[in-house]
């Protein structure tokens, strides 16, 4: 199975709007037109948050949606039952912060089913835990 890359929200938001915090590795990632990019439901909503509330430079929450969803390589992966009791594992238990803790669990979700998953995250919570592997 490809290697799936699972976005962060800060990743995602920092990408569309061409922060310079974005490390070039995964702005590298993200750009990679053969890229399997896995965008959790809940890193999505975050992102969509964030703009909402005027602290990114992304002024539209309706054309950044378009544009994502527009994507071919994103697959936007729900908060299914499986990810949620992934979540409650000692793994999931790893990550204190609810949504940091469903994105990883995502991750560990889709290694369960096969797949070989790094996440594109700079949260150090996320890095520390050391549950998947993490691109930077």
């Amino acid at each position: 199975m490809a290697h799936k890359y699972l976005l962060d929200a800060h990743a995602l938001v920092w990408f569309v709007e061409g922060n310079k915090r974005l490390s070039q590795r995964a702005k590298a990632i993200i750009a990679a037109p053969t890229s399997e990019i896995v965008l959790p439901l809940i890193a999505l909503a975050e992102a969509a948050v964030v703009i909402e509330r005027g602290r990114t430079t992304i002024p539209d929450v309706a054309r950044f949606l378009s544009s994502v969803y527009a994507d071919p390589r994103l697959e936007i992966y729900p908060l299914t039952l499986e990810v949620f009791e992934r979540s409650l594992t000692p793994e999931g238990l790893r990550i204190p912060e609810l949504h940091d803790r469903f994105i990883v669990s995502t991750g560990l979700h889709l290694q369960g089913l096969g797949h070989t998953v790094a996440i594109l995250t700079k949260d150090e919570t996320i890095t520390n835990a050391a549950v998947l592997p993490v691109i930077w």
